[in-house]
């Protein structure tokens, strides 16, 4: 007999402990992306419930035109009721 015409040969038991050790391993890995997965959707709906705590406030600035006839243009907001006091520069 030649050695390409040679056929391993394995016995049974050693094939079946082969399996059951692969069915352990499926099975943990199968647990761990489960448990990936739940990791996953909780860490997104935790990010969604802090970014829900925030309130969205909207700024409005107006803009004011000054024309001097000495070149300055100075103005001040004095208060609470923002009146608007006029100098010069």
């Amino acid at each position: 007999m030649n050695n390409e015409e040679r056929i391993a040969e394995i016995p049974f038991f050693v094939h079946e402990a082969d399996m059951a050790r692969l069915e352990r391993t499926n099975k943990r890995l199968f647990i761990i992306v489960v448990i990936l997965i739940l990791a996953l959707i909780g860490t997104n709906v935790g990010w969604l419930i802090y970014e829900s705590q925030f309130q969205v406030a909207e700024t409005t600035t107006e803009t004011v035109e000054v024309d001097a006839t000495d070149g300055g243009n100075a103005i001040g907001i004095i208060g609470d009721d923002n009146e608007v006091e006029y100098g010069e520069g």
